[in-house]
Formats: structure tokens, sequence, C-alpha cells
């Protein structure tokens, strides 16, 4: 019998299919739960997650595991700790959502700058006089401040750039200015972007030191006419900040794909504003990124057992 595989929340037929073909065998899990984890994992070999917790004692309760294959980029639910002291594998896709992702968020960036939420709701209600009322803006000669440039914040400034003829500004700690391409203006601080930026645009992992992170102190930086955008984690944004910062016009409005509390809130205070676009943490899910999300998985996952170096690790055991 073949290598198990213990799949918690369903992913697409490729992926699926890609894992029979190597003579994998398929269990689809019970619940997302740390207890039904533990339970689903007793007789498998390696676990292909997606948005479950998987925690040190989900690690270290399954004793065949191997290794845990990340349905696509983020890894902040992962105790990788764990998984490196229990000699386990973790691979991801980082390449595999990066289109979508950089797609979704120039959609938040238009959707803010042409306030169609707004719009569509005046629509709605009949209100055809709104069109002479409220004004949206032009993205050409606009500039967009991308904070992190990893593959995401690269494709989003270079569609921002060449797309729509904007000013790129861009801060990474880790890019240096030679290393830019030339439609990108790397700034010293980050501080200096979010200064100059008509849209502030996240694009960075979640860590334990960056909870929060962007908070009244950034966003007093902002220009009263900016936009936030967040397609990146919700993680990394003080949400009440921002809401007090969006109700009380200290900046024009915000683009959400990602919540601090997921699955979200419908209470939360963002979801009462006229000048927040939101979206349920699905820039990554179009049909041809969650196939190739679940392929890379289940490559990972293959190598692993086939003895070869995976293409993507995170975690490598000694």
């Amino acid at each position: 019998m073949g290598k198990k595989v213990l799949i918690p929340t369903d992913i697409s037929e490729p992926g699926k299919e890609y894992l029979r073909s190597r003579g994998f065998e398929i269990k689809l899990g019970r619940g997302i739960d740390e207890d039904s984890l533990i339970k689903d994992l007793q007789d498998c070999d390696a676990l292909l997650a997606r948005n479950e917790y998987i925690t040190r004692r989900v690690i270290e309760s399954a004793p065949n595991l191997r290794v845990i294959a990340k349905h696509g980029v983020g890894l902040d639910k992962i105790d990788l700790n764990a998984a490196r002291d229990c000699k386990v594998w973790v691979t991801n896709g980082p390449i595999s959502n990066t289109v979508a992702v950089a797609e979704h968020t120039v959609l938040l960036i238009l959707a803010c700058a042409k306030r169609l939420v707004f719009f569509d709701a005046a629509v709605r209600s009949g209100n055809y006089e709104v069109r002479n009322q409220i004004k949206g803006m032009d993205l050409e000669g606009k500039t967009v401040g991308v904070i992190g440039l990893g593959k995401i914040g690269m494709q989003v400034a270079k569609k921002c750039h060449y797309g729509f003829d904007m000013k790129v500004l861009g801060y990474d700690p880790y890019v240096k200015k030679e290393q830019a391409p030339d439609f990108v203006t790397c700034c010293a601080s980050m501080e200096e972007v979010i200064r100059e930026a008509d849209f502030v645009s996240l694009h960075l992992p979640a860590t334990a030191d960056n909870t929060g992170f962007f908070n009244k102190n950034l966003i007093a930086l902002m220009k009263p006419t900016a936009y936030f955008i967040n397609a990146a984690r919700g993680s990394l944004v003080n949400e009440r900040d921002l809401y007090n910062a969006c109700k009380n016009g200290e900046i024009a409005g915000a683009g959400l794909d990602v919540f601090a509390a997921e699955p979200f809130d419908p209470n939360n205070p963002l979801f009462t504003l006229p000048n927040v676009t939101l979206t349920p943490h699905n820039a990554a899910l179009t049909q041809e990124t969650t196939d190739r999300m679940g392929l890379h998985a289940a490559q990972g996952i293959d190598e692993v057992f086939s003895g070869k170096r995976p293409t993507w690790p995170v975690v490598i055991p000694e």
C-alpha cells in the first residue's frame, strides 16, 4: 500500500490526481480543529495543509508524519519550529499564487480609486444623480507604495507601472537598490513610502514580530487622500486604528482581502464603512491558482518520498 496523505480541507482535482497517479492514498479529513487533525493523522505519512492551524501538539502526535506541504505560500499557521524538532519536512508553493494575488491587489486599488462599491450601492438604490455628486480618481500619474518587494509585490509594481502609468515607490530591507527593476524607486525607509504614496499596499509575511505593526502611527503618515490596501495578512494591521482613520477621514479608505480574525467576524466595525472595499480572503482562489497550489503541494510530498530535494523546501530535517 502506498503512503497516505491527509487533506483536512479538500483541494481541487489536479493535485489529488497527481498524488493518486504516483501511488499515494488520499484521506480527506473530518475536521480542522486540533483534535480532529490529531485523530486523522494517526495513520498518515503526509499532510497537505490549507488554512488549518498545524500546532506543535498536532505535529508531535503524528507518529508517521514526514512532510507537511502547504497549499499556497503563507506559513504563519504552521509551527515550523515543531516541524524542525520532529524532523518533518515542510514545503510550500511560493510561485503558485503570485499572479492571482497581484491581480486582486490591483482590483482593490481600482475599486477604491473608482469608488466601485459606493457607486454600485447607489445605482441599486436608484440614485442616478450620484454620478454628479461624487468623483473617483484616475490612476495615471498617481503613486503606489509597495511595502515588501517579493514576488507578489514586484508583480503589483509591474502591473501598476506598465498598466496604469503609475509611479512606484518600494521598500524592502532585503532588496538593494541595484537589484530593483527600473520601474521601482527603492526608498530608504518604509515611512518615506507611506508619506508619498496615494495607495499603500502591504506585501509582507506574517511573523511573531510584526503583528499589528501597521498602526495609528504609520497611518498618520499617510495622505488624507490616500488608500490602504492589504491582500497579505490581516494580522499585520491594527484594525481598530484603521477603522478610526477611515471613519474619521484621516485617510480616504481601504481595500482589504484579509482580516485579523479569520473566518472573519461579521460584526467587524470595518464592515460598516462605505469607504472600505472588502473581499473574503479569496485573492488566490481563482480556478487556475487553486489548481496550481494543489499541484505544487502534491509535488512537494512526492519529492520527499521519492528521495529528492523538494523544489520549494521551507524546513529541511537535519
